[in-house]
């Protein structure tokens, strides 16, 4: 947001707003011609997974069925101009007829999406709310998804086949009204989630109002064993859910659609879709705050929290902060490595890109508001009623992040520290009751107004007034137009509307247009200010025109209170001018456009990076069937097993063994292990393949297959090698373990690694920077040696030695290889990937292919033997039957052809070949003929390896 300029005057809205949202819309249109022009498949369709519709469903039986309690507390009502529900009673020929209205609650969200519709076609899937009882009186329309008082509501479970397919089928021509108000080119199409009760409750009265809310606004539940029996439970509940919501996108999901969820509802949906639909564009947008690691760490669940939500291309905050929070969380608990400077996640190759985008309001339909008929009734008696007093107003919801109590003892201190404006202020306190029941929170509110009544009042003025209950529009629109200023102290929020509404009704009052306008000019009045807190997820865009205050600091807030009572009007004029370019700047509509530019920009990178292909596994079973002998390289952390946190832990699991044994014991086959471990470990887990070759320290030392057994013959490479530079390295490696705590230096025989993933990520990174920079700087032009960056460790080697030398090795070996697998994950194994490359420009069909003795075949003869003269070798591999497989996702960089997502799938490669791979398991597989989709998705969740980094 542009700072604050002294005299800075704000354009009207039609020209600043519409101007950003007309260029906004242009080059939205300009990278979906440029997506076109390249080949990208999209369809101009944008489908957002919502929490709940903006619908109120309500059937009406025949005869009628008892109802059931509402299953969330009752919202306000509100005003809204809609069709009325025929009051007729059911048709004799219908068993059932269902009555929809418009719901009220999350008006800035939706408000952007319609926006879209000016330029896209829609979808919204959400899930129904209650289902309330449809009487001869229409219901009340209602928020979030409970019911209105007074409303009965009929079980979900209740609900027959029939019954489900009518409301769809209505839903999918249902027309939105203010749709129809502005006339816009295409429509919205709305799909129903269908929740059991019981996962409806657990979901969201469960596991989104007792743990994530409270968490993400640093509030912490209380450690006690019953509780954590019902996190487990309600967790399970809101991973079901997210299921749900995933599998009804997939339903009417297109290649090519732009997929937006939104809130923290449905923060596990990106990762399940994601398995169903691997090459989908999906955006998540936050709306609430985003806490800090050290806050975020306390969660149970908070992995499954993360890489649910890394399913996404694109990650959407409030603010910068709570993206920085985000990525912070991502790196510590997870150990992920943070990408494109600090803006994005690289998960395992894939990088997710963090951004911030706040939330405005329809600035246009609020100054619409302002002028409506009914409020200046209201506003002329308020002005009687308070006559002579200043106004300080404040609405919020009674929830303790609001910051009520704050308010209420700053505004106490006002009184104490200020008491000339004792009998002079009032403050007009409005509270609509929150979606979780808070006796204790109601309690103090009611005792703090009764003691300030009490000290600071008499029996002709109330210093306070309090009025816990939901107000019209009209005397909401009335109380922000007469304030003298506005008061909002959240302790965290992510977005607020009555800020920006209280800019936009102090603008209608000031520029003099419309008939409230001139009554309030009457007076004189310049724009009130804004007191606002600090801790908003629009306070870095208002920072400017409002007075920012910390509500935990009462003195502060309590000057901030006296300085707006007592500004100048210049001075209000100037601060409001900055605000009102604020909210005009960034409204919802705006919000909305920068959503899709966003996502349509990330999608515009990743087809910018090479796609590696998935792997053939048809194509290489077929030539592996027809080769007469077959070479196989493993790599074996990453690759062969999962990477883990613990070195020790990172055993071969069964499936792994039987893929191996089964392959060596092919006379066609020569199997090697290509790791960067050392022979101890390989000897320890894998020794018993007698038929399996190895190679440790990253090609430092080899065993021939045959020379099995923990007592088998490792040939050393390096014996030659002048290693008298070990030390040295080991010594600058000391020097950097005692100042970086929880790192740990790994010697082995041939090189040296220093290791910080146990250490803070921030100070780690930032040390390992500097030993290497020492390494390259002082050693490296000195020695033979190289150094690798690897993840989260530094290892030092011999130059002349590596896995790529390796590879080189075993083809000139074994030049009557007809057929090769080579399979990695990390930068060590793109040596292998590359010695493969140097090949395949002469590898050319019906061309010899002639191999110069490699390095690492001279090394192996001993210094007193006469060496023997190494020749050429002809090589009789054929280009098609070279099969580099990295392990990772498509985008990863690799010089490999293929790609395989997880070493789960390597190993089911591999048994395939053998017979013994049952159906395809390709982890990004949609489900199979006769397997529904939950099955599918929880099976491959389940199945996923943890990633962690790489050793």
């Amino acid at each position: 947001m542009d700072s604050y300029v002294s005299g800075s005057v704000a354009p009207p809205l039609s020209q600043s707003h519409g101007a950003d949202l007309a260029r906004l819309r242009d080059a939205i249109a300009k990278l979906e011609s440029v997506h076109g022009q390249k080949g990208t498949e999209l369809t101009g369709r944008i489908i957002h997974l919502c929490h709940y519709l903006p619908i109120v469903s309500s059937l009406q039986r025949s005869p009628a069925a008892p109802p059931s309690p509402p299953k969330t507390p009752p919202t306000e009502a509100v005003e809204l101009s809609t069709p009325k529900a025929s009051a007729t009673s059911l048709p004799s020929d219908k068993k059932f007829q269902w009555h929809l209205t418009p719901r009220r609650g999350h008006t800035a969200m939706h408000s952007g999406i319609r926006s879209l519709s000016a330029t896209h076609e829609q979808v919204i899937v959400a899930y129904t709310g209650d289902i309330h009882a449809h009487r001869p009186s229409p219901p009340e329309i209602v928020g979030g998804g409970g019911a209105a008082p007074g409303v009965e509501t009929i079980s979900s479970d209740t609900l027959t086949a029939e019954e489900k397919k009518e409301l769809e089928a209505q839903m999918a021509g249902y027309s939105d009204p203010e749709l129809q108000k502005a006339g816009t080119e295409h429509p919205i199409t709305y799909v129903p989630v269908w929740l059991d009760d019981k996962t409806a409750r657990g979901h969201y009265d469960g596991y989104c109002k007792t743990t994530l809310w409270p968490l993400f606004h640093y509030l912490l539940w209380q450690d006690v064993a019953h509780e954590i029996q019902s996190h487990e439970a309600e967790f399970n509940a809101y991973s079901e859910a997210n299921l749900k919501y995933a599998e009804k996108l997939f339903e009417v999901y297109q290649p090519g659609d732009l997929i937006w969820i939104q809130d923290y509802h449905l923060l596990l949906a990106p990762k399940y879709f994601r398995n169903l639909a691997p090459d989908a564009h999906i955006g998540l947008f936050v709306h609430t705050p985003f806490p800090s690691s050290e806050v975020f760490r306390c969660l149970p669940k908070r992995k499954e929290i993360l890489d649910g939500m890394l399913g996404a291309n694109l990650v959407c905050f409030q603010t910068y902060s709570y993206g920085r929070h985000f990525a912070s969380s991502c790196i510590r608990v997870c150990g992920y490595e943070s990408a494109m400077g600090g803006s994005g996640v690289d998960v395992s190759g894939q990088v997710v890109e963090i951004m911030h985008c706040p939330v405005g309001v329809d600035a246009n339909r609020v100054q619409n508001d302002c002028q409506r008929p009914g409020i200046k009734p209201k506003v002329d008696a308020l002005r009687s009623l308070y006559q002579g007093k200043k106004i300080i107003i404040g609405r919020d919801k009674l929830d303790v992040v609001k910051g009520v109590v704050q308010k209420l003892k700053a505004f106490e201190k006002l009184l104490l520290d200020f008491p000339q404006w004792r009998g002079n202020v009032v403050l007009i306190q409005v509270t609509s009751p929150a979606l979780t029941d808070s006796p204790k929170l109601e309690r103090q509110v009611s005792e703090l107004v009764a003691h300030i009544n009490g000290e600071y009042g008499s029996l002709d003025f109330i210093p306070v007034h309090h009025y816990h209950q939901h107000i019209k529009k009209d005397e909401f629109y009335a109380l922000l137009s007469v304030a003298d200023l506005a008061l909002i102290t959240p302790l965290r929020d992510g977005m607020n509307t009555t800020s920006m509404e209280f800019v936009l009704c102090q603008q209608e009052v000031s520029k003099g247009t419309g008939q409230l306008a001139q009554d309030l000019q009457s007076t004189s009045r310049a724009p009130s200010p804004l007191v606002m807190s600090e801790f908003m997820g629009i306070s870095n865009a208002m920072s400017g025109g409002a007075l920012q205050i910390n509500p935990w600091n009462l003195g502060d807030v309590a000057a901030s209170i006296h300085r707006g009572l007592t500004m100048t009007d210049e001075e209000k004029r100037l601060r409001h001018n900055t605000l009102y370019e604020a909210v005009t700047t960034h409204t919802s509509h705006t919000w909305a456009a920068v959503l899709v530019k966003s996502l349509l920009e990330k999608i515009n990178s990743e087809n910018s990076a090479h796609q590696t292909p998935c792997l053939d596994r048809a194509k290489m079973g077929e030539l592996y069937e027809k080769a007469k002998k077959r070479l196989f390289m493993f790599d074996y952390d990453g690759t062969l097993t999962p990477i883990v946190k613990t070195p020790a832990a990172a055993v071969p699991s069964k499936g792994t063994l039987r893929a191996l044994e089964k392959l060596s014991e092919d006379p066609k086959n020569v199997v090697y292990i290509i790791s960067g471990r050392d022979g101890g470990f390989l000897d320890q887990h894998l020794a018993h393949l007698r038929n399996v070759g190895f190679s440790a320290e990253h090609g430092c030392f080899v065993k021939e297959p045959g020379h099995a057994g923990k007592g088998g013959e490792w040939t050393n490479l390096t014996k030659t090698f002048d290693m008298s530079w070990l030390n040295e390295v080991k010594d600058i490696f000391e020097y950097y373990t005692e100042r970086t705590p929880g790192s740990f230096i790994e010697l082995k025989n041939a090189s040296i690694t220093w290791h910080y993933r146990a250490s803070d990520p921030d100070w780690g990174s930032f040390q390992c920077k500097q030993c290497l920079d020492l390494l390259q700087t002082n050693l490296v032009p000195k020695r033979p040696i190289e150094v690798l960056v690897g993840k989260k460790n530094l290892e030092v080697r011999p130059i002349a030695i590596n896995k790529g030398e390796i590879v080189k090795r075993l083809l000139y070996t074994n030049p009557d290889a007809e057929w090769v697998f080579c399979a990695g994950d990390d930068k060590t194994d793109e040596d292998m990937f590359r010695a493969l490359c140097q090949l395949r420009p002469s590898v050319v069909a019906n061309q010899e292919v002639i191999m110069q003795p490699p390095i690492s075949a001279s090394l192996t003869i001993s210094p007193s033997a006469t060496p023997p003269r190494l020749e050429p070798v002809k090589l009789i591999i054929s280009p098609d039957a070279v099969f580099s497989t990295a392990v990772g996702l498509p985008t990863k960089k690799t010089l490999a052809v293929w790609h395989e997502q997880s070493p789960r799938d390597i190993v089911h490669a591999m048994l395939e070949l053998v017979g013994e791979g049952g159906e395809s398991s390709h982890s990004t597989l949609p489900p199979k003929d006769g397997e529904t989709l939950e099955a599918a998705v929880a099976a491959a969740v389940k199945e996923a390896p943890a990633a962690e980094p790489k050793l």
